[in-house]
Parts: C-alpha cells; structure tokens; sequence
C-alpha cells in the first residue's frame, strides 16, 4: 500500500507533527470525505507500506522531521508544487525566492531523483499568456537545475467552488493549441535544464509536444527507492503486464493506487485555484 499524503491538504506544511505522531503510533484514522462519521483505521508501520507520497508547497515546517523519518525506514518522496504566481492567487505562502531555496535544501537532503517539481496549475489570463508562462517556467527551471529530474505541468480545472474566483482573474478557456504552445515550450526548456517534463491527467495528448503522461504517485520510483526495484515480481501489474492505476482517480489520471490520508478543508495556504480549500 502506497500513503497519498496528500491531495487533500499540504501535511508537510500544515500537520506534519500530526504526520509524525500517526507514524509513531503505527496507523492512523481517517474520515470518509462524502461521509465524515465513516472512519478508517489504516496501518502505517513499514511493513504495511510500499512507501509515501508527499504533496507540498511548502516542506519548510516538515524538515526537522526528515532525519526521523529515515530512521523509520519508509521510501517517500515529495512532490513540490511551485508557480509563479502572486499573492493575489496563492495569498498565504512564504515568498518565491524561500520555497526555492527550500526546494533545494529538500534535494540536498533527498536527492533530485525524491524531490520533483509541479508546476500546476497552468492559468491562463491576459496578462498571464503562453509566453509569460514559457519566462516563468524557465526562470523557475534554471533555479532548479540540478536540484530535480523531473518536472510535471497541469492546466487548471474548473470546479465549481473555484468558479467564481476563476472568474474574477479573468481566466480564459484553454484551448489546445495553447495547451501544447505551453507544453511544447516548457518541455524544451525543460530538457536544457535536466529534467524530463510530464504532464498530470490531461485528456489532450501532448506527446507530440514532447510531454508523456504523468504518474505523480509512482510506484517504480518507490521501489527504485527502497531498493526492491529488481525483486519487483509483477505486483501491481495488470492482466495486460501493464502498472494498475488508482480507480479512484481521473480516468487520465496515471497515478498507482493509493490511500489518501489527508482531510479536506484543513489547509492554510488559500490558494485560489484549489479545489480543497
């Protein structure tokens, strides 16, 4: 069993020594999102586990914890959310130039191989257009050179409780020529600056942009991590020899299954864009 942890709020962020007494006491509980009263005990000792998936914008507040962490013997790896937008959009994170630098204080601690870069969602606006996007992203990605392998990019969804603030920037439909004017130029930059570019859950194809689907929780790159990559024996797979993906996901989505642990509602970060606030 792979722990998502998390798509629902940032833990590292936000509960991370919440996160670390769950790991000490061996399992955690958590609530049924459509149904809150409906509990789940889930194991978390490291027999139990394939490993941890972290999803973050800010490890900041997580990393006095790593050196527990690796002396409990669970593979993990972080997945670092970072975008160029202001605080008009994101209005309760640390400034840019910190995450950055947290980024790379991750990777000095992790490897590039465990610390991987989303830049998500992709908005666009006026003002926000393909080419101030392609200048972020390259901006972003030679600061970051060196300090990850793998970027992923994912346009912005529409949901229906993000609607209004959507509105209120000025967002424009995403067309697929501007979706692969934005893929195509960031896989290039991408690749300058040593990193593969993937793209998360997009029903448009973008391999001839140069992109190929992402699989954010990815359980090859657990086991490459924990070592049991060659004595791997076709767990996980499916009748057609190819990695399960997470039913319980976006029908693109690439994503290995897993469980979540997260609950929503409990971030701080404000984002306006995030579907979990």
């Amino acid at each position: 069993m792979i722990i998502s942890a998390s798509r629902r709020t940032d833990i590292p962020a936000c509960h991370g020594e919440w996160f670390m007494e769950c790991l000490r006491a061996g399992e955690v509980l958590v609530p049924n999102p459509m149904r809150p009263s409906q509990v789940s005990r889930i194991a978390l000792n490291p027999d139990a586990l394939e490993g941890i998936v972290f999803w973050t914008k800010d490890p900041g507040p997580f990393m006095p914890f790593l050196p527990e962490l690796d002396r409990m013997g669970y593979p993990y790896y972080f997945l670092f959310t970072l975008t160029p937008y202001g605080t008009d959009i994101e209005p309760c994170l640390p400034p840019k130039p910190l995450l950055v630098d947290r980024f790379r204080c991750l990777s000095e601690h992790l490897g590039p191989e465990r610390v991987i870069w989303r830049y998500d969602p992709v908005i666009l606006t006026a003002r926000m257009d393909v080419q101030w996007h392609l200048e972020s992203f390259a901006h972003f990605a030679r600061e970051l050179s060196g300090y990850t392998r793998h970027a992923i990019i994912s346009f912005v969804d529409r949901y229906r409780k993000t609607q209004r603030a959507m509105q209120a920037l000025g967002t424009l439909e995403l067309d697929a020529a501007a979706m692969e004017a934005v893929a195509g130029g960031c896989a290039r930059i991408a690749a300058e600056c040593g990193m593969e570019l993937s793209a998360c859950a997009e029903a448009l194809d973008l391999s001839q942009a140069g992109v190929r689907p992402s699989s954010c929780v990815d359980r090859d790159l657990l086991l490459r991590i924990s070592g049991r990559a060659q004595l791997d024996l076709g767990l996980g797979r499916n009748r057609e020899g190819g990695r399960k993906k997470d039913p319980g996901q976006r029908h693109q989505c690439g994503c290995a299954p897993s469980r979540d642990i997260g609950t929503y509602g409990t971030c701080s970060h404000r984002c306006l864009y995030c579907y979990a606030s």
